[in-house]
């Protein structure tokens, strides 16, 4: 039985790697062990940050309505439940925008909302 060595697909391994640990300090650029370890964990930490950014991008949103809502005289939960009541689906990231870019429509909204909850 011949004898199979690994060669070729190590030395295309370790190239992926360093081709992802370009611009590292570093042996964390030119060896592959740190190189390795570094870009794992680089790679780990890029998977949460693309999870949390959608967490962060949903708080700053109800942060935005709930300023621009108490300006109105409402709370954020009032705001939200008076809009499911009149059938009014938007969803937050509009509703910030609208917010911040048009805040005359938004209190229209505030309103509206408001007509909901009365009922």
């Amino acid at each position: 039985m011949a004898r199979i060595k690994k060669g070729v697909n190590a030395h295309r391994r370790h190239k992926k790697i360093l081709r992802l640990a370009r611009g590292y300090r570093g042996g964390r650029s030119k060896l592959f062990r740190p190189a390795n370890e570094t870009v794992l964990r680089a790679l780990a930490y890029a998977r949460h940050g693309r999870r949390q950014r959608k967490r962060d991008f949903r708080r700053l949103w109800i942060a935005r309505i709930n300023a621009a809502t108490r300006q109105g005289g409402l709370s954020y939960s009032r705001f939200m439940a008076g809009l499911r009541k009149e059938g009014i689906v938007v969803n937050r990231k509009m509703l910030a925008d609208l917010a911040v870019r048009d805040a005359a429509t938004f209190q229209a909204l505030v309103a509206r909302a408001k007509e909901g909850l009365a009922r």
